[in-house]
């Protein structure tokens, strides 16, 4: 039994003389090359700036981290040397091995740290403002503040 292919089958009913699906020319078309390289770069666009999105909040949490530890230091540097907090930055030594550094050092403020009297405050300049709790690195807390601050809790 023979197949007679009279190319009816293969036609579209919307274009005249669709000659990819009769055997004629194989590939794409243009319009069909760019609706996929657009789709591609939108694709490409959204990923990228979610991307970017979530290093700047990894950075923030590291930060709010850091700033956890150098208080949790600084109490245990309160109990062992007769109540008194460290002057400055450098002096956590028995405590703290290194003072943190932060994690987008070049081009950014990093850690501040001042001890006045009996009190201290360590701050950590926030690059998605208004997700901390102070407003300036003086320990000025206040909701939504583009600085996170921690200070003595003695």
């Amino acid at each position: 039994m023979k197949i007679i292919n009279d190319n009816k089958l293969f036609k579209s009913p919307f274009i005249k003389g669709d000659v990819r699906r009769t055997g004629g020319l194989k590939g794409f078309t243009l319009f069909e090359l760019l609706v996929s390289i657009s789709i591609i770069g939108i694709l490409v666009a959204v990923a990228s700036t979610a991307y970017g999105v979530t290093q700047r909040k990894a950075r923030d949490t590291r930060r709010t981290e850091d700033m956890n530890a150098v208080q949790k230091a600084a109490e245990i540097y309160y109990s062992q040397n007769s109540y008194s907090y460290p002057a400055n930055s450098s002096s956590f030594g028995s405590v703290l091995q290194l003072w943190p550094v932060d994690p987008k050092s070049t081009g950014w403020t990093g850690y501040q740290y001042s001890n006045v009297g009996s009190t201290y405050c360590a701050c950590a300049a926030l690059e998605n403002t208004g997700n901390g709790n102070a407003s300036d690195n003086l320990c000025t807390f206040a909701a939504g503040g583009t600085f996170f601050c921690v200070k003595s809790q003695q």
